[in-house]
């Protein structure tokens, strides 16, 4: 593979800066700065999934109309930022499971409030805050080989193929 030019370095940042503006700025500051608001705040609440929502389509969708064969660099970049994506929304899918169970729990089988407020936290909003922490390093990482115009050794064994 050659060396990428200055605009295939560019559009190579563009998948990992829409992924780290969702995880900083919108699962950290703005769903801590709604927070800070109590109950006042509720109703901005719904823009914390939603810009999630959009953030993760988009990836999705711009990572499966890229062509390789216009520029392998940054379609494996779109592909790096599809897998962390993905693993975003398992998560994601996990947290509301399990706070669906929760509710579920407390409405038809009985369970205590503060049984399912456990429940919903430690196996629910616990992982995502992991989860979120963990994927804003990995990404971190990511955006600076998009930088440097490098590829993870694991991203050309899995896109490219490679040894």
């Amino acid at each position: 593979m050659n060396e990428p030019t200055e605009q295939e370095i560019k559009a190579a940042k563009v998948p990992h800066d829409i992924f780290l503006s969702n995880m900083i700025m919108n699962h950290i500051l703005l769903f801590a700065g709604i927070s800070t608001f109590g109950a006042q705040g509720l109703q901005f609440f719904p823009l914390v999934p939603i810009l999630s929502i959009s953030a993760l389509l988009y990836t999705f969708y711009r990572s499966s109309v890229v062509k390789r064969e216009d520029s392998e660099f940054v379609y494996i970049h779109w592909q790096i930022a599809r897998r962390w994506s993905k693993l975003f929304a398992s998560v994601l899918t996990l947290m509301l499971s399990v706070a669906t169970f929760g509710w579920l729990a407390n409405q038809h089988l009985g369970m205590m409030k503060e049984m399912v407020y456990g429940l919903i936290g430690g196996l629910g909003l616990l992982p995502t805050l992991v989860t979120v922490l963990v994927l804003i390093i990995i990404e971190s990482d990511s955006l600076h080989n998009a930088r440097v115009g490098t590829i993870p050794k694991w991203a050309r064994r899995k896109f490219l193929g490679e040894d």
